[in-house]
């Protein structure tokens, strides 16, 4: 081995990923291999029925903690490291106070539905789709702009703050970019394309704010972050950290796209998580959806063109198997509820649909609610516990499909990714009801990944993606066995379970909302 390879290998850079439920850092080698892992859990803080609050202050403490913990496990010094990747949350909402670095309000969390009576007025009479040309998104709580309306209309002496550019707007990753380098003390404020396609004020072509989506939301631009693109040194972090580039923010999906080598138009991945989120490479071009799917930024490398995505957003899949441990009891641990449903061949004929707080893609029902249909007294807690894995793979086939309508192109194949893939016999349905193989990369932290290949590219550690398409290995593959004809019947009865769960919820009035705590 040359002198020179010897230095490569010893090359490391460290992702930071801040997800719903916890922050963590994996920290990799230059062949793509991780080398140390740390992480540790936040609140979930719920001040009323469909609110959902993150301390933003907690995890900035909780991500230097990991950091950390990653460097001592892997017997490191920050020094060792060549560059550090953010991936991130997506559409949770921040504002903090520019002069003391303390934020304003808690984080509202993308789960969050306090803004759906922002969302229908924003509508008026066009609806959901006012904004979509211009943001590839429909108006919908899921949302960040919305979220920014709301945090200024509702905290008292906001607004006048905002529009005196005292206050900074941010998703997870410009909080962390701003403290990593420097904070009070000239931390840089931005953003990526991918976290900034999530907000809903951002022009999918012009990859810029929107002047005429901030009027109507009422929302200032001096609160904004620059936008910039996913790979590329956006400071020097400060610290603990000195003299280390922070050098991407993606999204966790889009991260997920990248880490999955998902380059080429028309490869896809799906992570499945608390939900569970499919995205299609489209390419260089916005796909415009007509089949309740998002139009997304994939990812763009430093100068180079972005990368498009169609996004299917699933919102609950893995949250279903832990309502079915937690809530009912059924199941001790999430991993049993394999060996409980391979006791049985099938669900027999009930279908569980997890509208827990409505249904996103390809619905975007605010008004659903989740229902079990299809009971008789032969079923048990078995076809249940089927029924509970199989509504991840029926909800993921509804995307693909609507996917397929947009952009006319087949999937060939489905890599995967998230905790949900160690389920074999939900892996095996999967690659059943799609009628494609299913794919399972060796790297499972896809997420991590993507966001540590896209600060090595930035900073020279990879010489480019045919080097990280190189890295890509499966780990497992389950192909379809299922018949067609029983396949299109359970997904006519899956269909027909989805629309009992429509029109549960009546729609409230807008009204008065005051801050919470």
């Amino acid at each position: 081995m040359s002198t020179d390879s010897t230095v490569r290998t010893d090359r490391f850079v460290a992702a930071i990923d801040q997800g719903t439920t916890s922050s963590r850092c994996i920290i990799f080698s230059q062949d793509g291999a991780i080398v140390a892992v740390d992480q540790r859990e936040h609140r979930q803080i719920f001040p009323k029925p469909g609110w959902v609050e993150h301390d933003a202050t907690e995890i900035w403490t909780t991500v230097q903690a990991v950091v950390a913990g990653a460097l001592a496990r892997a017997g490191l010094q920050a020094g060792a490291l060549s560059a550090l990747g953010i991936t991130n949350q997506r559409e949770t909402t921040l504002l903090w106070d520019r002069a003391t670095g303390a934020p304003v309000h808690n984080a509202i969390v993308w789960q969050d539905t306090r803004t759906a009576a922002i969302c229908r007025r924003l509508g008026g009479e066009v609806g959901q789709d006012r904004f979509r040309d211009a943001t590839g998104l429909p108006l919908a709580s899921y949302f960040s702009g919305p979220k920014v309306a709301w945090l200024l209309d509702s905290v008292p002496g906001l607004r006048g703050r905002a529009e005196r550019g005292e206050i900074a707007f941010g998703t997870m990753d410009s909080w962390l970019i701003w403290n990593l380098t420097g904070g009070v003390e000239g931390g840089v404020h931005v953003t990526d394309v991918t976290n900034a396609s999530r907000t809903m004020l951002m022009n999918l072509s012009t990859l810029q704010w929107d002047p005429e989506i901030l009027q109507a939301m009422n929302i200032p631009e001096a609160i904004l972050p620059e936008i910039r693109s996913s790979a590329e040194v956006y400071g020097t972090a400060v610290g603990p950290l000195a003299g280390v580039p922070v050098a991407s923010a993606l999204g966790d999906q889009q991260a997920a796209v990248f880490g999955q080598a998902c380059y080429d138009a028309g490869t896809a991945k799906n992570t499945y998580g608390t939900g569970s989120f499919l995205l299609l490479n489209t390419g260089s071009r916005p796909v415009p959806s007509k089949s309740g799917l998002i139009t997304t930024v994939g990812y763009k490398i430093g100068d180079a063109p972005p990368v498009y995505c169609l996004e299917g957003s699933i919102a609950i899949t893995g949250a279903l198997v832990q309502w079915f441990r937690d809530q009912l009891g059924i199941i001790r641990s999430a991993d049993e509820i394999e060996s409980l449903a391979a006791g049985v061949e099938d669900n027999g004929g009930a279908y569980i649909v997890p509208a827990f707080s409505g249904l996103f893609a390809p619905y975007w029902r605010s008004d659903a609610r989740g229902v079990i249909t299809g009971l008789t007294g032969y079923v048990t807690k078995a076809h249940l516990a089927r029924a509970v894995l199989e509504a991840t793979s029926w909800q993921t086939r509804e995307v693909v499909e609507a996917m397929y309508q947009d952009s006319g192109v087949p999937i060939s194949t489905l890599k995967v990714d998230g905790g949900m893939t160690a389920n074999k016999l939900l892996m095996q349905h999967q690659a059943d009801v799609l009628g494609v193989p299913v794919i399972r990369p060796r790297v499972s932290e896809t997420t991590c990944l993507g966001a540590a290949y896209a600060a090595g590219l930035a900073t020279g550690v990879w010489s480019g993606l045919d080097e990280l398409k190189t890295q890509w290995q499966p780990d497992a593959e389950w192909t379809p066995r299922m018949e067609a004809g029983v396949r299109e019947r359970e997904y006519a009865n899956w269909r027909k379970a989805v629309e009992r769960s429509f029109g549960w919820e009546e729609v409230p009035q807008e009204g008065g909302a005051d801050a919470g705590a």
